[in-house]
């Protein structure tokens, strides 16, 4: 059971997260809203919570690294990383502008915290697992994470990078699945379906976990379990709600690359103060 007041803390933050996404969606005119949103309380536990990192060091040796594979929902990442001073919040609201720091894509040159570029589909996990297997060589500690869409494991090179990672046992590696529903097209079963989910990565050897990607009780255990599994690489099927947070936007696939008008932008932020301002009381 997490503390109360941990949990709270959590809820607040990813709040924040969500206000930062819709910040940098809505000045930036362009962007991915929808994948972002439901990401933001797993980004909130991994950089708040589980994972080692250091804002002063991004570069440390012995730190755990994180690759955003499904790398269009960046906004998420990037709140991430300036919420926990990594570089100024400011950065956010320049987000895609020409000579701003905070790219389309994550560009692990210029933005601090950032371990790997990403964006083409299926090459995210496929780094993490080489990563995961450059540290049992070294016998490192630190353990990779890496989020994908629901739609980007469709990918051919998702299924090469799993059967790799089985393959060498690299229980250093969570492979977590954003399982959203939705992708650009529609719904990922009426698409080209991939589930079962679950069952595909328990076939390449993962320990493999299902889920609610919204409730910090059920993230914490989870990876509190991938950390104490032993042997084989775990897997982490979240199911999440594309746009979580923003009524209009959730469960709604005309979101996931799309940014809000102003008008769409007030209400959405509205809704995120009013439910900000309750977690705060």
């Amino acid at each position: 059971m997490l503390n109360p007041n941990l949990k709270k803390q959590l809820e607040v933050i990813s709040t924040k997260l969500r206000m930062e996404i819709m910040n940098e969606v809505h000045a930036a005119k362009c962007g991915h809203p929808g994948g972002s949103l439901s990401i933001a309380d797993l980004m909130t536990y991994l950089y708040f919570e589980a994972m080692d990192v250091d804002p002063s060091d991004p570069k440390k040796p012995d730190r755990d690294r994180f690759v955003l594979s499904k790398g269009h929902t960046c906004p998420a990442l990037y709140a991430a990383l300036a919420y926990r001073g990594f570089f100024p919040t400011q950065e956010l609201i320049q987000l895609r502008k020409l000579g701003a720091l905070l790219q389309g894509h994550p560009d692990m040159k210029s933005i601090p915290g950032v371990d790997m570029s990403t964006g083409s589909l299926g090459q995210g996990i496929s780094t993490a697992v080489g990563m995961a297997l450059a540290g049992k060589m070294d016998g490192a500690l630190w353990d990779v994470y890496t989020v994908c869409g629901d739609g980007e494991i469709q990918e051919g090179q998702v299924w090469e990078a799993a059967m790799l990672a089985g393959h060498h046992n690299l229980e250093h590696l969570c492979v977590i699945v954003d399982n959203n529903g939705l992708q650009i097209d529609g719904a990922i079963e009426e698409v080209n379906s991939p589930y079962p989910i679950d069952k595909k990565f328990e076939a390449f050897g993962f320990y493999v976990q299902v889920i609610d990607g919204h409730n910090f009780e059920e993230i914490a255990e989870a990876i509190n379990n991938f950390k104490a599994n032993k042997g084989c690489p775990s897997a982490i099927i979240m199911k999440t709600v594309k746009g979580k947070g923003v009524s209009f936007m959730e469960n709604q696939a005309s979101w996931h690359g799309v940014a809000p008008n102003t008008e769409q932008y007030e209400a959405g932020m509205a809704e995120l103060k009013a439910h900000l301002a309750e977690l705060e009381n």
